[in-house]
Parts: structure tokens; C-alpha cells; sequence
């Protein structure tokens, strides 16, 4: 009997470890209760196609259109995977740390987040960041263009403290953001992993 358990157990683990794996890919740096930080850059356009016509004849858009492509997509898995996401590159922007953004973010993304964490190494600052309450994360929008690259936009709400300290000494300030994030896959790769594209102010 306690082996039958065993081996039901581990099956389970399998099967969830199989899921958090795949809502963005490979999870890089530490786990989200662990994270800080608060970041903001804008690369690249959103896309103005949103989808192959299917065998019918019928045009299928948003979620429909990534279903259609990739028939496991989960969309309460994705976002929970890109609330993990949000708060790691938050926290990777506050210490600075180059390499874990560069498995998060495409090139024209980085490229900013780097610009602006050399400016304030440059003047002397550091920044913690405190989220009072995990992000809320809702999907926005959903296209797919140029066959199978699809592009999900979430928006996020969060609250945190921010901890500066500078050449002026050291500051606490609270705040509350809300931000568009766009992500991108190629649905038909055998990678999982989404990319940042694109970041957005949006209305509080």
C-alpha cells in the first residue's frame, strides 16, 4: 500500500511540475515572495494582424487564434506564470542583475532595462522594493501574426514600497502602478519560454 502511494505521489509531482514549466518557461533567479523592484521600458509595436484564417474560412483572433495553434494553452496557468514573471524582473531591475533579465526579456527591452540600471549605477543609487500585496495580473489583449507568433498582453496592478538611497541620503516612497507587459512565443517552438516585448504605462 505505501508503495501504491509512493508511486501515485510522485506522479502527481510529475504532472505539477510539468505545468509550471510550461505557463513561461525555465524559471530563472529566485522565487516570487523572495522578489522586488519596480521597472519600466517600451521596445517594439504591438501587432496589427492577428491571425491565419483557420480551414474554414473563418478568421480566428485572440484567444481563439492561440488555442487554434497551441490546443494546451492554459490561460489562469499563464497568468499566474506571468504574475511570477513580473515580480522576477521587477526584482532583477532593483539589483541590477543583467543576467537574469536577459532570459526574461527580448533585446530591444533589455537593451533599456540596462541603459537605466547603468545610469544609476552611474549616480550612485540602489533601490529595494517592498510589494505590499502580489500584483493582480488580467489579460488585456491577445493576437497572433505572422503565423504562430503570438503576443499576450497583461495588465498589472501593484502596490510596494520603495527604498532608495543616493548621494542625497535615503528616501521611502509608496506607490502604486499599473502597467501593460506584452509577452511573446513563437507557438510552435518547442520552447516555452515567453518573452517580455513590451512595457506600457496604463490608467490606475
Amino acid at each position: 500500500m505505501q508503495v501504491l502511494e509512493l508511486i501515485i505521489f510522485a506522479g502527481l509531482a510529475v504532472v505539477v511540475l510539468y505545468q509550471l514549466y510550461t505557463v513561461l518557461g525555465r524559471r530563472v533567479g529566485r522565487q516570487p515572495d523572495e522578489q522586488a523592484a519596480a521597472a519600466a521600458a517600451v521596445a517594439g509595436r504591438a501587432p496589427e494582424r492577428i491571425a491565419e484564417p483557420a480551414d474554414d474560412g473563418v478568421e480566428l483572433t485572440g484567444l481563439a487564434a492561440v488555442k487554434a495553434i497551441d490546443p494546451g494553452f492554459d490561460l489562469s496557468r499563464f497568468l499566474n506564470g506571468s504574475k511570477a514573471a513580473y515580480e522576477m524582473i521587477v526584482k532583477a531591475f532593483a539589483e541590477g542583475d543583467k543576467t537574469t533579465l536577459a532570459n526574461l526579456l527580448a533585446p530591444a527591452v533589455l537593451t533599456g532595462f540596462a541603459t537605466a540600471i547603468d545610469q544609476r549605477v552611474a549616480d550612485g543609487r540602489t533601490e529595494v522594493v517592498e510589494f505590499t500585496q502580489p500584483p493582480r495580473a488580467d489579460l488585456d489583449r491577445a493576437d497572433v501574426d505572422d503565423v504562430d507568433r503570438a503576443r499576450l498582453t497583461v495588465r498589472f496592478l501593484a502596490e510596494f514600497r520603495s527604498r532608495t538611497k543616493g548621494p542625497e541620503g535615503e528616501g521611502i516612497d509608496d506607490r502604486r502602478t499599473a502597467e501593460l507587459w506584452t509577452f511573446e512565443r513563437r507557438l510552435k517552438n518547442r520552447d516555452p519560454n515567453w518573452l517580455l516585448v513590451r512595457v506600457d504605462a496604463a490608467e490606475v
